[in-house]
C-alpha cells in the first residue's frame, strides 16, 4: 500500500478514534462533532483555493474544450463503472457500459466525444461503494474525510478500492499522473458550481443538509433508483 493509500486508512482511523469523544444522538452520524470540524476544514480550502480555480477554469476554457475534458475522464470511468456493474451481477449494463467505451474511444476520439450518449447507450453510475452495498455490507457511520468530503465508513472502503484500482492515480510518470490529477479535480468541480448557489439558498445548516442528501442519493444509487428494504441501512 502506497503513501496516498496509507494517509486516507490513517485519515479514517482518525474520525473513528475523535468520534469517540464527539458524539451525538443521531445514529447516521455518531461522530457529527469532528465531521462538522472537517467539513469546516473542507469548506474553508475549497473558498480559498478549489472554487476560484474552477471558476477561472470554467471563465477561461471555452465550453466545447470542457466537455471534451469532462467526457474524457469519464470514458475513463466508464471502465471501473463496467467492472462493478458485472462484480454486482448486472451484465447487461455491465456489456453496456464496455461498450460506450469501445465506443467513445474509437469513434469518440479517446472519449473526448460522448458519442455513446448521442446514439442513445446509457451512461451508469456505479462504484466500489456501491458493490459493497450490493452484497449486503452495511454503510456504517457517516464520515467526513479530509479533501475527499462526505462518505461512510463503507463507502470510504469502496474510496480505497476506487483509488487504488484508478489508472489516472497509478500513472508512473509523475508530472503527467499529477497534471491529469489536477485537471480532472478542477473540472469535476467546476461542473459542481451551478449547483453552490442552489445548495446556500436552500440549506439553513449547509452540513446537515450535505448529509441527509449524501446519504439518501448513496441509498437510492445502490438500490438502483427503486424503493426498496433490501439494502436499506436505516
Amino acid at each position: 500500500m502506497n503513501a496516498r493509500f496509507r494517509r486516507l486508512t490513517l485519515a479514517v482511523l482518525a474520525a473513528a478514534t475523535l468520534g469517540g469523544c464527539a458524539t451525538s444522538g443521531n445514529s447516521r452520524d455518531p461522530i457529527e462533532g469532528f465531521n462538522r470540524a472537517m467539513f469546516a476544514f473542507n469548506e474553508g480550502l475549497d473558498q480559498v483555493a478549489i472554487r476560484p480555480v474552477a471558476q477561472g477554469y470554467e471563465a477561461a476554457v471555452p465550453t466545447p474544450v470542457r466537455t471534451g475534458i469532462a467526457n474524457f475522464f469519464g470514458n475513463i470511468a466508464d471502465v471501473f463503472i463496467g467492472i462493478n456493474n458485472v462484480l454486482q451481477g448486472k451484465m447487461p449494463e455491465g456489456i453496456n457500459d464496455f461498450g460506450r467505451v469501445a465506443v467513445n474511444t474509437t469513434l469518440g476520439v479517446f472519449g473526448f466525444m460522448d458519442v455513446a450518449t448521442d446514439l442513445g447507450v446509457e451512461k451508469h453510475d456505479e462504484d466500489f461503494g456501491q458493490t459493497l452495498g450490493r452484497w449486503g455490507m452495511g454503510s456504517g457511520a457517516y464520515v467526513v474525510l479530509p479533501l475527499w468530503g462526505p462518505r461512510t465508513v463503507r463507502d470510504t472502503g469502496g474510496l480505497i478500492l476506487d483509488l487504488a484500482a484508478d489508472p489516472v492515480a497509478n500513472i508512473r510518470d509523475v508530472p503527467a499522473r499529477n497534471t491529469l490529477i489536477v485537471t480532472r479535480l478542477i473540472s469535476d468541480r467546476a461542473m459542481m458550481l451551478p449547483a453552490d448557489k442552489v445548495i446556500d439558498e436552500a440549506a439553513l445548516d449547509k452540513y446537515s443538509y450535505i448529509r441527509d442528501g449524501y446519504l439518501q442519493r448513496r441509498r437510492t444509487l445502490i438500490n438502483d433508483g427503486i424503493v426498496s428494504h433490501d439494502y436499506d441501512d436505516e
